[in-house]
């Protein structure tokens, strides 16, 4: 069983930056894909970005068009945590945002909720225009 708990989430104005972490207990993260997606309300759930295991893969990283270019995914494997860093925020990025971990050998990098295994409990972002 891997735990995640997201933290770094709050209220920011347009143009500005925040950074999630995401720290896990449990397991290690080496061997996860691990990934963020968010949900606005009255939205489904969308993948953000995700980054590879570094045991059985490459550690790559995967962005959704919408964050390309002002969101970076990375992950400290000693300390158990991903972060995501996000620079240039606008108002419709406003959203509950969840990691999620998937230990499953894949050649693609999985971007549906449906194949993630573990989630946290989501923290808030508010961008204010």
């Amino acid at each position: 069983q891997v735990q995640l708990v997201e933290s770094g989430g709050g209220l920011v104005q347009a143009g500005g930056s925040l950074r999630l972490s995401c720290a896990a207990s449990g397991r290690t993260l080496s061997g996860y894909t691990m990934a963020w997606f968010r949900q606005a309300p009255g939205k489904e759930r969308e993948f953000v970005a995700a980054i590879r295991a570094i045991t059985w893969s490459d550690g790559s990283t995967m962005y959704a068009n919408s964050v390309l270019g002002r969101f970076t995914i990375s992950r400290d494997n000693a300390k158990s945590t991903v972060y995501l860093q996000m620079s240039s925020l606008k108002p419709e990025d406003t959203a509950v945002y969840y990691c999620a971990a998937d230990a499953t050998y894949t050649q693609v990098t999985p971007t549906t909720s449906e194949e993630y295994d573990y989630w946290g409990q989501g923290t808030q972002v508010t961008v204010s225009s």
